[in-house]
C-alpha cells in the first residue's frame, strides 16, 4: 500500500509543473544604476548583484556604485557580506538600495545574539536551513563535525558539554533539523562563562526556527529511506564448532566431545531439526533491508506585529528482525508537532512564545535477540520442532501437540532443551510483546522590555521554560513451553520417538505497566541589557543576569540544580579593537556551607588587523582578525554526589562493637573522613582565536589554539594517608575526598574554505579539524614501579601487559617467568617481566596508547560542495587518527563454552604454531589470555565516506504555472565506506542490531 501511495504522490508532483504552454516575450534591455549602501548608510564595496535571467552578475566598486543592462522588471538579487539577500524589480533610472543586516548573520551566544564578524574566539556557529538545502539529515547534530572545527563528539575533547534548545537545557534528539535555525558551538571558557558550573565542558546551543514578515510559505518534505546493514558478526556452524571444541578439549588434555559421526551429520544439512545448524544472523531472522518514512510541513509567515512557525513530522522505521511471530509488528513511530510565536504587544514590550510535544510508540518483542544471536551456540537446539516427523502411534507426543497453545504455522511446535527452556525465537513467538511509550512537552516563553525611556539603550529580558517527559513500558508476558526431540533412525529415516517438554503455556491476560519514569527541568533567566553606540566609534554593551534550571527526575532523590549570577561588558572601537569581560557567581549545594559559591572570572580580546590603515592596500587580505581570550570557571560537573564532605557512619549487623549491653550484633562503622574545604574544581584556559578571509574570499581560515587545566577535581584517594585509614575488618575507611587531581589539554581546531566559480560550476571545498592532546598532570598514587603511573600520561590511557608471543612448549614455559592469571601450556600468550622479578602479574601492566573516549587525537572532516545550473552535488569525508581500542567483547575473548566467531580458525596448535595469530582454545577458563594487552590492542584510525547527496532544482520557471513556488528533489547515501586497516571490526556490532548503511529519495516543494 505504502508502495502505490507513493507512486501516485510522484505522479502527482510530475504532472504538477508541466507549463500549460510556452508563452512568448520580447526582451526589453535597460540601463540600470545606483549605489548600495548597509548600516548607517554606508557605501558596501564588493556587494554583488545578479540578474539570472540575463545571466548578469556585476559587484559595486569602493564607493557602492554599479551599473548593469539588464531587461526590465526582471528580479534583481542584491547581496553583502553580513547583509540579507534583497531583491529588487529592474526599473530605468537610478535605483539605490540599501541592504538590511541579515539577521542569519546573528549568532546566538550566552544570553545574546552578536554578529558573526564581531565573535570573539572559542565559538563556531552553522546556519542549518542553508546546509539543509544540499544535505538532507534528521539527526540535529549529524555531520556538524565535518563542518565546523572543534566538535568530534566532544568541545575539545571535554566531553559532557551541556546542550540548550533555545535556551534551556535538552535532549539534541528532541529538536529535528528541518527545525533548527541555527546550532552554535560555545567552546573557549570565555564563551561559556555566563552559563556558571553545568557548562564548564562547553555548550551547544541549538535556535529553533521563527516566523517571518512575510506572506505565509508552506514547506513540505517527504522520504523515504532504505537502511542496509553494514557487516554481521561471523560465527562458526554447528559442525566446524565441534571441531574446534573438541581441539579445545584435547589442549586441555581431555577426550574429544564430538564423534566424526556426529560432526559429519551436522555438516551434512541432512535434517536440520535433528542435527541443528542455526545461523542468527541469516536472511531468515534478520532483514536484508528495511524501510524508514520521513514527513515534514512547516509553515512560517507573520507580520510586523506577529510572526510564527509551525513544524509537523512524522517518521516511522521499521526493525532490522524479520517478520516472523511478534517481530511481524515491530515498529518505531514518532510525531511531533513545534509551534513558536513572537508578538509585538507594543513600541516598547516584544514577547516570544514556543511550544513542542513529542509522541514517540515503539513495540517490540519481550527478549533480547541480539544479545542472544551473540552467545547461543547453532548446534544446540532447532527453534522449530516439525510436527509431521513424530513416529506413528506416538499418543503421548501426539497429546503433547493437542495441548499446545503455540503451532507455528499449523506445523511446528517451539523448540528447546533443559538447559535453553527458553530461547529468543521462542520468546519472539509465543512470549508476548511490549510497547515503549514517551510523551515529552516542552514550554518556553519570553519577554523583552524598552527602558530607552529610562536610561537609553537599556532594555529588560526574562525567559522561561517548563519540560515534563513520561515513559513507560506496557507489555503483555506470556509463559510458554518448548519441546526437545528424541530421535530414531530404525525405519530407515529420521523420526521423533518422544518429546521433553519444558515449562507450560500460559496467558494471563495481565498487561504490566513497568519502567516508567518521570523528569521535569525548569528554566529561568532574567537580565538587564544595555547597548550603546557613541560618536559612531564606540560600540558599548553590558549585561547583568541571573540564570538557572533545575532537573528532577524519578528514583532521583536530590534535583540537579545549576543557579549563578552572571556580567558581561563588552566594547569595541570602530569595530577594530575589541574587549570583553564575562563573570558568573556560581551556586552549589554539593558543598558545605562556606564553599558553595565561587566567582568565575574571564576577559576576551580582539583585534581586527584587516582594518588598519597598514592593510588597506594588500588586496589579498579581506578580513583577518585575532581574539586571545582567559579565564577561570569553577564547576562542580564532576562531583557526582552530595554531602561529600561529610564523614558517614554506617549501621551493620554482625560486626565486631556493640552499642548498648547484651546486644553483641550491631556496630557502627564509619566510611568516610569529613572535608568541609572541599569545593569547586577550576578550569583554566587560555585561548588564540585567528579569523581570515582572502583572495577576494576565496580562502577563509577560521582557527583555535587552546590550553586549559582542570585543577581540584574531586577524588578520595588511599595513598596519600596512612594505610590504617581503611581496614577490613572492621570494615572502615577514614579517607574523605578531597580536591586533588589535575588534568591538562593542549589542542588546535581548524576550518578551512575554498570558494571558487569555474566557468558554470560553483566550489565549495572545506577542511575542519581537532586536535587534543591530554596529560594526567597530577595524581594521588602510589606504585613500585615509575611506568606504572599514570601522571604524564594521557587522560584515556590504555592500560595492559606487553605481549611476546606464544609459549611454543613446555621448556619455552619453564624458562620464562612464572605467569600467576592461571595455569599455562603452550599456545597460550606469553607476557613480559617489565619489572624483571620472574613473575608476571599486574605490576605489570604499562601504557599501550590512547583510547579516544572523548575523541580520537586528531579528528578531521571533508565537505565539497559543487553546483551547476540547477544540480548540488555534496559530500562530506570525515576520519579520525591516534586512537586505539581492545578486542575484548564475547567475539574475540571466547573459551570454555562460549559461542566460536571465526577467529578461532587461526587458533594456535602444534601444527599451526608458525602461522597462528590466536592463542590455543580451551575447554576450561582461559584467563591467562582473556585480559587486557597489546595482543588485542588495534588501531581505531579510519576514514568515511559519510554523506553523498546529488539534488535538483526546477528552475522557477518551470513552475510558473503551478502551485510550487520551489521544487527540489534529492537522493543521498550515508555511512557508504569506511577506509580502515581494521574495517572489519569497526564495522562490526555485537550483541546489538547492526550498523548500517543508509539511502534516501525525498521530495522538497514549498507553496
Amino acid at each position: 500500500m505504502r508502495y502505490i501511495q507513493l507512486k501516485i504522490v510522484l505522479c502527482f508532483v510530475l504532472f504538477a509543473f508541466i507549463p500549460a504552454k510556452i508563452i512568448a516575450q520580447i526582451d526589453q534591455k535597460i540601463n540600470l544604476s545606483g549605489i548600495v549602501t548597509g548600516v548607517d548608510g554606508k557605501a558596501l564595496e564588493n556587494a554583488t548583484l545578479i540578474s539570472n535571467e540575463d545571466n548578469v552578475t556585476v559587484t559595486t566598486d569602493m564607493n557602492g556604485s554599479y551599473s548593469m543592462s539588464v531587461t526590465a522588471d526582471t528580479d534583481i538579487e542584491v547581496s553583502a557580506v553580513g547583509y540579507a539577500t534583497f531583491v529588487v524589480k529592474a526599473t530605468p533610472g537610478t535605483n539605490d538600495i540599501n541592504l538590511k543586516i541579515d539577521e542569519s548573520n546573528l549568532v546566538q551566544i550566552a544570553f545574546k545574539k552578536e554578529q558573526g564578524k564581531d565573535l570573539m574566539g572559542g565559538i563556531s556557529y552553522i546556519n542549518l536551513p542553508e546546509i539543509l538545502q544540499k544535505n538532507y539529515t534528521v539527526n540535529s547534530l549529524e555531520g556538524t563535525n565535518a563542518l565546523i572545527g572543534g566538535f568530534n563528539g566532544t568541545l575539545w575533547g571535554m566531553g559532557g558539554y551541556l546542550v540548550l534548545v533555545d535556551g534551556a537545557p535538552r535532549d539534541a534528539s528532541t529538536v529535528l533539523s528541518t527545525e533548527i535555525d541555527q546550532i552554535t558551538f560555545l567552546k573557549g571558557v570565555s564563551a561559556v562563562a555566563l552559563y556558571g558550573s553545568r557548562a564548564a565542558k562547553g555548550v551547544i546551543y541549538i535556535t529553533t526556527k521563527k516566523g517571518k514578515v512575510q506572506k505565509q510559505q508552506i514547506t513540505t518534505r517527504f522520504d523515504n529511506g532504505v537502511f542496509i546493514p553494514k557487516s554481521m558478526p561471523k560465527y562458526l556452524g554447528s559442525a566446524e564448532y565441534m571441531k574446534y571444541y573438541n581441539q579445545a578439549r584435547v589442549n586441555d588434555g581431555l577426550d574429544p566431545t564430538y564423534t566424526d559421526e556426529t560432526i559429519y551429520n551436522y555438516a551434512s544439512g541432512k535434517n536440520p531439526f535433528r542435527y541443528a545448524d542455526v545461523n542468527y544472523y541469516a536472511p531468515q531472522y534478520v532483514k536484508e533491508f528495511y524501510f524508514n518514512y520521513d514527513a515534514n510541513i512547516e509553515i512560517t509567515g507573520g507580520n510586523k506585529t506577529a510572526r510564527y512557525y509551525t513544524v509537523v513530522n512524522f517518521n516511522s522505521q521499521q526493525d532490522p528482525l524479520q517478520d516472523f511471530g511478534e517481530a511481524a509488528n515491530n515498529n518505531n513511530n514518532r510525531f511531533n508537532v513545534r509551534g513558536n510565536v513572537d508578538i509585538n504587544i507594543s513600541d516598547r514590550i516584544s514577547a516570544t512564545i514556543g511550544a513542542n510535544a513529542i509522541y514517540n510508540n515503539s513495540r517490540g518483542v519481550n527478549t533480547d535477540y541480539w544479545n542472544g544471536a551473540a552467545t547461543l551456540r547453532p548446534h544446540l537446539f532447532s527453534p522449530l520442532v516439525p510436527i509431521s516427523m513424530i513416529e506413528e502411534g506416538d499418543d503421548a507426543s501426539n497429546i503433547l501437540v493437542g495441548n499446545s497453545n503455540y503451532i507455528v504455522d499449523g506445523k511446528y511446535l517451539l523448540g528447546g532443551t533443559q538447559l535453553n527452556p527458553t530461547n529468543p525465537f521462542a520468546s519472539i513467538y509465543a512470549g508476548g510483546y511490549n510497547t515503549f511509550t514517551s510523551r515529552q512537552f516542552q514550554f518556553n516563553t519570553g519577554v523583552n522590555v524598552e527602558l530607552g525611556d529610562v536610561i537609553k539603550g537599556l532594555t529588560f529580558r526574562t525567559d522561561f521554560a517548563v519540560d515534563y517527559a513520561t515513559s513507560y513500558n506496557q507489555s503483555y508476558n506470556n509463559s510458554y513451553a518448548t519441546y526437545e526431540a528424541a530421535w530414531n533412525t530404525y525405519a530407515g529415516f529420521d523420526q521423533i520417538s518422544y518429546l521433553t517438554k519444558y515449562g507450560k503455556d500460559a496467558k494471563d491476560g495481565i498487561e504490566n505497566i513497568n519502567n516508567s519514569a518521570f523528569a521535569q527541568t525548569v528554566t529561568f533567566s532574567g537580565q538587564f541589557n544595555y547597548l550603546r553606540k557613541i560618536n559612531e566609534k564606540h560600540n558599548l554593551s553590558a549585561m547583568l543576569l541571573g540564570s538557572g534550571f533545575q532537573q528532577g527526575q524519578s528514583s532521583v532523590y536530590h534535583k540537579t540544580s545549576n543557579a549563578n549570577l552572571g556580567l558581561n561588558l563588552a566594547y569595541n572601537f570602530d569595530q577594530k579593537y575589541y574587549a570583553e569581560f564575562n563573570g558568573a557567581y556560581v551556586h552549589s549545594a554539593k558543598f558545605a556551607e562556606g564553599n558553595r559559591g565561587a566567582f568565575s572570572p574571564t576577559a576576551s580580546l580582539g583585534w581586527k588587523l584587516s582594518e588598519e590603515d597598514f592593510m588597506k592596500g594588500l588586496t589579498a587580505v579581506n578580513n583577518l582578525k585575532l581574539t586571545v581570550s582567559g579565564g577561570v570557571l569553577n564547576t562542580d560537573l564532576d562531583v557526582n554526589s552530595y554531602y561529600l564532605y561529610e564523614s558517614i557512619y554506617n549501621q551493620t549487623d554482625g560486626a565486631w562493637f556493640s552499642w548498648r549491653d547484651g546486644a553483641l550484633n550491631r556496630s557502627t562503622d564509619i566510611r568516610r573522613g569529613e572535608n568541609l574545604d572541599l569545593t569547586f574544581a577550576k578550569r583554566r584556559e587560555v585561548n588564540v582565536g585567528l579569523e581570515g578571509a582572502f583572495f577576494k574570499n576565496l580562502i577563509t581560515v577560521n582557527t583555535n589554539f587552546f590550553m586549559n587545566k582542570v585543577t581540584g577535581n574531586v577524588i578520595q584517594p588511599s595513598s596519600l594517608y596512612p594505610n590504617y585509614f581503611v581496614t577490613g575488618w572492621p570494615n572502615t575507611s577514614l579517607l574523605p575526598y578531597i580536591n586533588y587531581n589535575d588534568d591538562e589539554r593542549i589542542g588546535f581546531d581548524f576550518d578551512v574554505r575554498f570558494n571558487k566559480k569555474v566557468g558554470s560550476v560553483d566550489l565549495a571545498l572545506g577542511f575542519t579539524g581537532t586536535y587534543v592532546n591530554t596529560e594526567a598532570t597530577k595524581r594521588a598514587e602510589l606504585f613500585e614501579d615509575d611506568y606504572q603511573y599514570s601522571k604524564g600520561k594521557p587522560l584515556d590511557a590504555i592500560w595492559g601487559l606487553k605481549s611476546d608471543g606464544f609459549f611454543q612448549d613446555a621448556l619455552d614455559i619453564a624458562n620464562s617467568p612464572s605467569q600467576i592469571f592461571g595455569e599455562v601450556k603452550p599456545g597460550d600468550i606469553k607476557y613480559v617481566d617489565q619489572n624483571g622479578d620472574g613473575e608476571i602479574n599486574n605490576q605489570d601492566q604499562v601504557y599501550l596508547g590512547k583510547a579516544g573516549w572523548n575523541g580520537a587525537p586528531f579528528t578531521f572532516g571533508v565537505n565539497f560542495t559543487a553546483k551547476w545550473n540547477n544540480f548540488t552535488f555534496f559530500t562530506i569525508f570525515t576520519g579520525q587518527t591516534g586512537a586505539n581500542a581492545m578486542k575484548n567483547s564475547a567475539y574475540f575473548w571466547m573459551d570454555g563454552e562460549d559461542k566460536y566467531s571465526i577467529n578461532v580458525r587461526d587458533s594456535w596448535t602444534e601444527e599451526t604454531k608458525e602461522t597462528a595469530t590466536y592463542p590455543r582454545l580451551t575447554s576450561l577458563n582461559s584467563d591467562n589470555n582473556l585480559r587486557p594487552s597489546d595482543f588485542w590492542l588495534y588501531s581505531t584510525n579510519r576514514v568515511d565516506l559519510s554523506k553523498v547527496q546529488l539534488t535538483y532544482d526546477f528552475p522557477k520557471k518551470t513552475l510558473q504555472k503551478t502551485f510550487f513556488s520551489e521544487l527540489s528533489v534529492y537522493a543521498l547515501g550515508s555511512n557508504l565506506l569506511t577506509i580502515s586497516e581494521n574495517r572489519d571490526i569497526m564495522e562490526l556490532n555485537v550483541g546489538n542490531s547492526p550498523q548500517t548503511r543508509y539511502y534516501n529519495l525525498g521530495v522538497k516543494a514549498l507553496f
